[in-house]
C-alpha cells in the first residue's frame, strides 16, 4: 500500500492509499478519485515529503484497519439507503424539493451531474466504494 498526496483541479489538497503506483495510474485514467471536499474527478499528484519514519511493516496494519472500516461504512449503507443506481442525482433532486419522501440513497453520478447538484445546494457526499473482496 502507498499514501499519495493529492490535488484536484479546484486546489483541495487531500491523501489516499492505493495498492501501488499502478493502481493509481489506472484509478485516475478511469476517473475513479474524487475530491472529498468538492468530488471533481481530475485529480493529480501534489508535491508530498516522504514518510521516512515508519516502516512497511508499521503502515500495513493501518491500511487493513482503513479498508476494514470502508467495508464496514459500506455494509452500513447498502443495509439503510436505497439503491438507485444511475437515477441518483435524479432521486437527490426529488427529496430536495420535496417531491419524495426523505430517505437515504445511494448510487451512481457523473461529474457533471455531481457540479449540478453542487450548483443547486443539494448536499451528498461521496465515499470510496471499496469492494468487498482484496482481489
Amino acid at each position: 500500500m502507498i499514501l499519495f498526496s493529492l490535488r484536484c483541479a479546484q486546489g483541495h489538497e487531500f491523501e489516499a492509499w492505493f495498492r501501488d503506483g499502478e493502481g493509481f495510474a489506472a484509478q485516475q485514467k478511469a476517473g475513479e478519485i474524487a475530491c472529498p471536499d468538492c468530488g471533481d474527478c481530475s485529480v493529480e499528484k501534489a508535491i508530498m515529503a516522504p514518510r521516512l519514519s515508519r516502516s512497511r511493516e508499521n503502515l500495513l496494519p493501518i491500511a487493513v484497519e482503513m479498508r476494514q472500516k470502508l467495508l464496514d461504512l459500506r455494509r452500513q449503507v447498502e443495509a439503510n439507503c436505497d439503491y438507485v443506481g444511475a437515477r441518483f442525482a435524479e432521486e437527490a433532486r426529488r427529496i430536495h424539493y420535496g417531491e419524495s419522501e426523505r430517505h437515504g440513497i445511494y448510487g451512481e453520478a457523473s461529474e457533471e451531474e455531481s457540479r449540478a447538484l453542487t450548483d443547486e445546494g443539494i448536499e451528498f457526499g461521496r465515499i470510496p466504494w471499496v469492494a468487498p473482496t482484496d482481489s
